[in-house]
């Protein structure tokens, strides 16, 4: 059984006045295996963002169904949807989302705390994260006294402190330099050789190129899919651009 399976996922808003509807996602199946490092592609408006709330339990569906080792997300109360997804999600968004009233050390604790974790696990659970993604030297400190980059890695951090079945990533490099931006594709991975699963949306083919699999959403619906197999990152690159140019332009790749 796959770790996340999307089944005929229908999303449908509609407009604050005259009662428009708008199909944000229409049919969208996909599942999503244990230990896969998924990257999402495709233009402003095309649902990915919207496809990524729903797997994030942000939101609900219109029709269809998101079922995460054999947890169907509908099925989980409103009561209890904020403890699902601290006990089984990690959150990576663009923005980090990290308080600059506390440290550096105090943020990635923060889902720890809210599991009502004592402070001797969660600094056991922190030094070998800390070590791996590079961060014990600045975990006293506070998000306004560190770069970027580090902020990134911080964010990462809080995500697989609780272990989470699976990563969701939005645009995780989206405010990084270059350079920031490499190191953290870097160092996902790495956490991604370890075992973790990922889903990646970006706009990004460098970044989608450190990805195993990428699908494409056009209109509301997965488009095409490519793998990559045996390529390296560039050779896997040139294929992400070279199906974003056709799509772009109408094609089928």
């Amino acid at each position: 059984m796959s770790l996340l399976e999307v089944k005929n996922l229908k999303k449908i808003y509609k407009t604050r006045f005259g009662g428009q509807e708008v199909e944000a996602l229409r049919d969208v199946s996909f599942a999503v295996e244990k230990g896969e490092y998924v990257a999402i592609m495709g233009e402003s408006g095309s649902g990915k963002t919207t496809l990524l709330n729903i797997l994030a339990a942000l939101d609900k569906p219109t029709a269809g169904r998101v079922i995460l080792e054999g947890m169907d997300l509908s099925e989980i109360s409103d009561k209890e949807i904020a403890t699902f997804r601290r006990d089984n999600l990690g959150f990576v968004f663009q923005e980090f989302n990290l308080l600059d009233t506390f440290s550096i050390e105090d943020n990635i604790y923060l889902p720890l705390v809210l599991a009502e974790n004592d402070y001797k696990t969660m600094s056991e659970r922190l030094k070998p994260i800390a070590a791996k993604l590079g961060i014990a030297e600045i975990l006293k400190k506070y998000p306004y006294e560190v770069s970027g980059g580090q902020k990134q890695r911080a964010a990462v951090a809080r995500a697989l402190i609780t272990d989470p079945r699976i990563i969701l990533a939005d645009e995780p490099t989206g405010a990084l330099d270059s350079r920031s931006s490499d190191e953290l594709l870097r160092l996902f991975g790495e956490v991604n050789e370890m075992g973790q699963t990922i889903l990646m949306v970006t706009h990004s083919a460098k970044a989608a190129s450190c990805a195993g699999r990428v699908l494409f959403i056009k209109d509301g619906e997965v488009f095409h899919q490519i793998y990559r197999g045996e390529d390296s990152n560039d050779s896997f690159y040139r294929k992400i651009t070279e199906t974003l140019t056709l799509l772009t332009r109408g094609g089928r790749a």
